[in-house]
């Protein structure tokens, strides 16, 4: 998560700036990592959980995310950066859901609370690069212009640096049975008749449609609100600074809402983060109610997982969290499209005010939605048998 700390806050800017993309062109080429992430995803997950190599995959993808990264850093032409994204997503994209069902697995039913323990070490890398690289590259923050940005080429090579370097902290992890089971063909077939799970998947798409593309764009947002590229870095700080604690407690909001309550919350949360943004006149206000990131990621991106986890045998864990992935990225393709359709045709604050206005009427859906609670195994049942 280093290496993203250093891409997701300058991709789009980068794009629109030393490229020349059009907003219609942004959206397409942000489109591609979930879009290829649709396919890339399930195809990992299952061979995953059919060989039981887990860590080998997770190895593949990061290795392959690092090549993938140098290869965009060469692009100069729309087309040749949409191949190379494709390129980059079929790695990077299944990733996280990998890792997030590798560090299920070592923890096992019974500790799953304790995810954020381990997934806040993601954020904390994050942020670190998000203080570092423009401390050590010196990212001039004066004036938007492309010649003064070239420099933010950098930020593939070294995301493609951290990828790599990421792959060695696999060979410390040890072989055990909870890591290497495999899955039978019955065993996927169970996981399209779970009802909680595919009520959770149709939420979503409907929040990830919706959610996916304010983030992503916000560089391009704050530069046209009168921001430039050093403020968009220091705007991170505050961001992360209140993830770390909301995720890393995040299994005692488990305990009292349950993973559905974190999921309703998260989604109302950046539909009002949006909202605001959309209507404030000023930066302060905008960079202020971006504090909510962290609620947003806590509720609703570890609620999700979270859920998976609690409702999804554990020989399937990765084509579980690799489907909730596919289908977030099916979402995040239709946002990224239309978001950026409308930022160029209907100006910067229309698509938030859409965003947040929807947003908050789906998170006070999403509680009835998600109406089936998910089994607490690793809460109650200590003879850790299922129901």
């Amino acid at each position: 998560m280093a290496g993203l700390g250093v891409i997701f806050p300058y991709q789009s800017l980068y794009f629109q700036e030393n490229l020349g993309l059009s907003g219609t062109q942004l959206g397409i080429a942000l489109a591609m990592h979930p879009l290829i992430g649709i396919i890339a995803a399930p195809i990992w997950g299952t061979w995953s959980d059919r060989t039981g190599k887990r860590k080998v995959c997770l190895l593949i993808l990061a290795i392959g995310s690092a090549a993938g990264y140098f290869l965009v850093s060469s692009a100069e032409i729309f087309s040749t950066l949409l191949l190379f994204m494709c390129i980059l997503a079929f790695f990077s994209a299944p990733a996280m859901s990998v890792a997030t069902s590798l560090s299920f697995a070592i923890l096992g039913k019974t500790q799953s609370h304790r995810f954020g323990h381990i997934r806040v070490w993601g954020t904390i890398g994050y942020l670190i690069m998000i203080v570092l690289f423009p401390i050590i590259f010196q990212i001039p923050g004066s004036e938007i212009e492309g010649s003064e940005l070239s420099i933010l080429k950098l930020i593939f090579p070294v995301a493609a640096f951290m990828s790599a370097l990421s792959a060695l902290a696999l060979f410390w992890i040890p072989t055990s049975k909870s890591i290497s089971l495999k899955a039978k063909k019955d065993d996927f077939q169970k996981l399209l008749k779970l009802s909680p799970y595919l009520k959770l998947l149709g939420l979503a798409f409907l929040a990830f449609g919706l959610l996916a593309g304010p983030i992503v764009i916000f560089p391009v947002f704050v530069v046209a609100k009168g921001g430039d590229v050093e403020t968009i870095s220091r705007l991170w700080i505050p961001m992360l600074l209140l993830e770390i604690p909301l995720i890393y407690f995040a299994g005692s909001g488990l305990r009292r809402v349950g993973a559905r309550g974190l999921i309703a919350f998260g989604i109302s949360c950046d539909g009002l983060r949006w909202l605001i943004t959309a209507t404030a006149s000023s930066l302060p206000v905008i960079f202020g109610i971006q504090l909510l990131h962290g609620v947003v990621v806590a509720g609703l991106i570890i609620g999700m997982q979270l859920f998976v986890e609690n409702e999804v045998p554990e020989k399937i864990r990765v084509t579980g969290q690799a489907l909730l992935g596919a289908t977030m990225g099916l979402g995040a393709v239709i946002s990224h499209l239309w978001f950026g359709f409308t930022l160029e045709h209907l100006g910067a604050d229309m698509p938030y005010l859409i965003t947040g206005t929807v947003a908050v009427l789906l998170g006070l859906a999403a509680w009835f939605i998600l109406d089936i609670k998910p089994r607490r195994r690793n809460h109650v049942d200590k003879s850790n048998k299922l129901e």
